[in-house]
This record gives structure tokens, sequence and C-alpha cells, in this order.
């Protein structure tokens, strides 16, 4: 995790971070959203699809167990706009996580999960993909340390 005072020495830091390990980046960012006409899904998927011309079914099928891994099948076919904050922050990392060797940037992540106390819900999401995951880098604000804190996260 790297905290910042401002937003410009973030955005400095964290362009500079996204420029040198652009080859394996999976970026969580509300400034990269899902592509709103698409299923859950395919905007999982299509990152296999596009980079390794992986075929439909087979990108589907990976992304349809990724979902199951959180306990999310029931919206796989469910378009960006219908899901909760906390399925939607969990879709966007595994897009992210679907790059090979995915370098996982969460970009100031509290912005999706305004609504979320601490980052046990990170955690344990990490948790769920860090097979696919070769790093992993939390880039946000210094107010927000306190959130990060929690001890008490359950582990599967």
């Amino acid at each position: 995790m790297t905290f910042f005072d401002s937003e410009d020495a973030l955005q400095t830091s964290l362009n500079a971070f996204l420029e040198e390990h652009r080859e394996h980046l999976g970026l969580v960012s509300p400034d990269i959203p899902l592509i709103s006409n698409l299923p859950v899904w395919s905007n999982i998927a299509l990152i296999r699809q596009y980079h390794e011309n992986m075929p439909w079914e087979e990108a589907k099928a990976l992304a349809v167990e990724l979902l199951e891994r959180f306990g999310m099948a029931k919206i796989v076919e469910q378009r960006s706009h219908s899901l909760n904050k906390e399925e939607l922050f969990c879709v966007m990392l595994m897009r992210a996580a679907m790059v090979r060797e995915a370098v996982v940037v969460l970009d100031r992540p509290f912005r999706i999960l305004s609504n979320l106390p601490e980052g046990c819900f990170l955690t344990d999401a990490f948790h769920k993909v860090d097979d696919l995951i070769a790093e992993a880098h939390i880039f946000d604000y210094n107010w927000e340390k306190g959130r990060y804190g929690a001890t008490d996260c359950a582990k599967d």
C-alpha cells in the first residue's frame, strides 16, 4: 500500500507505476468502468479473449468459475448498472486478475466501496484470486489509512 497527501502526488506516482507495469497491468479504478452494454461474464472474459485469442466459450467458462469463487454466479448475465458496490468491485477485480501474471492496482478502492468502513472486504476479495495475481498494489490517500488497519478480517 502506498499512501499520499495530495491528489497530485498520488496521480503522479500512479501514472509512473502504470506506465512501468503496463504489459501485465490489471487496474481496478472507478475511472476504468465495466463496459455497460456487456454482461458481467463478458466484461471478465474479454481480457483473455482480446489478449490471448481465447475462444469465447472457454473465456466464459473461466469467468463463471471466478464468479463462483466469489459466490456470485447468479450475476453472470447482469449488466454493470444492476450491480451493488461490492459486486461491481469484485467484477472489476476479476477482470483485472484475468491479465496473465497480473500486477493488480487498486486505485483508491474506497471510491468504489464508499459504504465500507474498513478494508477486510478487500483482503477477502484478494484471497479469492490470489492464484491469478503476481503482485497487488493499493494507491490511496493518507487519510484513508485507518480503513486498512483492521486485523480481524475473516480468512477462508
